[in-house]
């Protein structure tokens, strides 16, 4: 067969390079927030954070050029994403990413978070209409199809007033975490049905069940901000709400250890590091050991998690296990 008749066949590593690796960018930049929330509550220098912040800022620029590439080569590899009832849900980590990335540079830089933040926000706002169009068009989907990764979309729009009321954009904030609270709620009561009453998860898919933890300590951390800091009622519902989340995935993780890596495996990264600046929050707030105890406990967590998730992916990445064929 002649190789010039099929110029754009998927043959290639980068044909395979999945949307799913911009989760890196969302672990790497929760860590880097958290550590910000440690050193802020401990007086402790910002040199960690800000290396943090700078491995953050590499590895997203080298897995956007890299997503390019794969757009511009195979532009069916990434439709057949788009049209994946998993991976589609992994398009917003992009905007999620951008986000979190301005509220990192928000004390620093902020005319950078700025214009980084209405990037986000943009193109948060275009993806969450254009997977939740996906979702109720004519693609018929099916229980089994129905993962936690389907709260990205609604994280995402939690995590806009996180930096966007301090930028000035409130009424904009207001009405991400409107639409995010509310698709978190639909969400979850299908993504509970779909755990209770079908099949269990595939095993490349178990570590997503830690995403059950993000959207009530996203949302948390996001009313604060628009609440002026006050810990009413709502705010104590969102964060203990996460901390049942995450007692019900810590009986489940057990069964992770048998698993075989996997670039799913990042989903573990950003949704404890929400619960870790969630936490410290929280603690500041309250005045609570018990609660300063727990977030100091999901910060050597997640920095255990992450170095872990790097070096396996590194690993991967040269023994080939990585963007392969499904």
């Amino acid at each position: 067969m002649n190789d010039k008749a099929h110029p754009a066949a998927p043959t290639s590593q980068l044909a395979h390079f999945h949307i799913t690796f911009f989760a890196s960018v969302m672990g790497l930049a929760g860590l880097t927030l958290a550590t910000h929330r440690a050193e802020l509550q401990f007086g402790w220098s910002h040199t960690a954070s800000d290396a943090f912040l700078l491995v953050t800022l590499i590895d997203f620029v080298l897995i956007s050029v890299l997503y390019m590439m794969k757009a511009l080569r195979f532009p069916g590899a990434v439709a057949a994403e788009w049209n994946h009832p998993v991976k589609l849900a992994f398009f917003p980590a992009i905007s999620i990413s951008l986000l979190l990335i301005a509220t990192a540079l928000r004390n620093g830089y902020p005319q950078a978070a700025n214009a980084v933040w209405i990037t986000g926000a943009a193109i948060q706002g275009v993806l969450t209409i254009a997977v939740i169009s996906g979702w109720i068009g004519r693609r018929p989907f099916q229980p089994m199809h129905i993962s936690p990764a389907w709260f990205i979309p609604a994280v995402g729009n939690v995590v806009v007033p996180i930096a966007g009321v301090g930028l000035g954009f409130v009424e904009l904030s207001w009405l991400f975490f409107s639409a995010g609270l509310i698709f978190w709620i639909i969400l979850l009561t299908l993504v509970m049905n779909r755990l209770i009453f079908h099949d269990p998860l595939p095993g490349r898919l178990l570590p997503t069940l830690v995403i059950l933890i993000a959207p009530p300590a996203v949302a948390f951390v996001a009313w604060l901000q628009l609440n002026g800091g006050q810990l009413d009622t709502l705010a104590r519902i969102l964060y203990y709400g996460a901390v049942t989340f995450a007692v019900i995935v810590a009986v489940q993780a057990p069964g992770f250890a048998k698993l075989p890596f996997a670039l799913s495996w990042w989903a573990l990264s950003f949704p404890v590091a929400a619960l870790t600046i969630a936490s410290f929050r929280f603690a500041e707030l309250t005045q609570s050991s018990p609660h300063l105890w727990l977030a100091t406990l999901c910060l050597i967590l997640l920095v255990v998690i992450v170095a872990a998730l790097v070096g396996r992916t590194i690993l991967g990445a040269i023994r080939r296990e990585i963007c392969l064929p499904e």
